[in-house]
């Protein structure tokens, strides 16, 4: 399908989850236009392996460059750390920027001794995770939490049912009160902040979607491509799962307070 316009922000996860990156973009950068790719088809990544990981993060980054994207933002913790370095090397004409857990936010925040990473396994197994922990980990405790089938979970909607906490429980449950600070190195998981701290204890919360708003502030910048519009740029949503329905739902976690 031909998109409306040239000169957007390409956005993409493997499915709801970059959306709450796409929030903060959007409120950043308030006149850009976005479309978002969730790849809802194949999710969740995390519990991919690395090639196929690879592989699908390509197509999605090729078919967005030829319908005239000008930056893409890769809004996947586990996308990231398999596929952006190949990317930028293979496409260096364009800004491409990623996610990464925010362990260096959370070591500065006063206070914070022991640290929770919350994030896919493939993600805390991954080198560009291990050695940003062991960049920023220094002089505190950080705990690495595998959440296998979390982002499943949140891809199927109604994050009010009480088998959201009974995962949750079982993930992470054993870490109440044990904690001063959670990161949440996936991007679904900022949709249930609430229910994570109901279950964690009520600490900080940590993820990267304002630094990712703010380095796609700067690259565009750097290379002449913000756009000259004085006015509310759109959003537009795209999905790799036929029918409206998907698309209703990446509008209504969009939309979500």
């Amino acid at each position: 399908m031909a998109l409306r316009y040239n000169g957007y922000v390409g956005v993409f996860d493997s499915g709801v989850g970059g959306i709450s990156v796409l929030r903060q973009l959007a409120a950043t950068l308030p006149a850009e236009n976005f479309v978002y790719f969730g790849d809802s088809a194949n999710a969740p990544y995390g519990e991919k392996t690395r090639d196929q990981v690879a592989r699908m993060s390509r197509d999605i980054v090729d078919r967005l460059l030829d319908e005239g994207a000008k930056a893409i933002v890769i809004a996947c913790n586990t996308a990231t750390s398999v596929a952006a370095a190949s990317l930028r090397a293979d496409y260096a004409h364009v800004p491409i920027i990623g996610v990464e857990p925010a362990l260096k936010p959370a070591t500065e925040q006063p206070g914070v001794k022991r640290i929770l990473v919350m994030a896919t396994p493939i993600t805390l197994r991954l080198d560009k995770y291990q050695l940003l922990a062991e960049k920023w980990g220094s002089g505190h405790e950080v705990i690495d939490a595998p959440c296998p089938g979390l982002a499943a979970r949140i891809e199927k909607g109604d994050l009010e049912s009480p088998d959201i906490y009974e995962l949750l429980e079982d993930l992470v449950g054993s870490y109440a009160g044990a904690v001063d600070a959670v990161v949440l190195g996936c991007t679904h998981y900022p949709f249930i902040a609430r229910q994570i701290r109901e279950v964690v204890g009520d600490v900080p919360l940590f993820d990267g979607a304002y630094g990712t708003a703010l380095q796609l502030q700067r690259k565009l910048a750097e290379r002449g491509l913000t756009t000259k519009s004085s006015g509310r740029g759109t959003v537009e949503f795209l999905s790799s799962k036929p029918g409206k329905d998907e698309i209703e739902l990446y509008r209504s976690f969009f939309e979500s307070s």
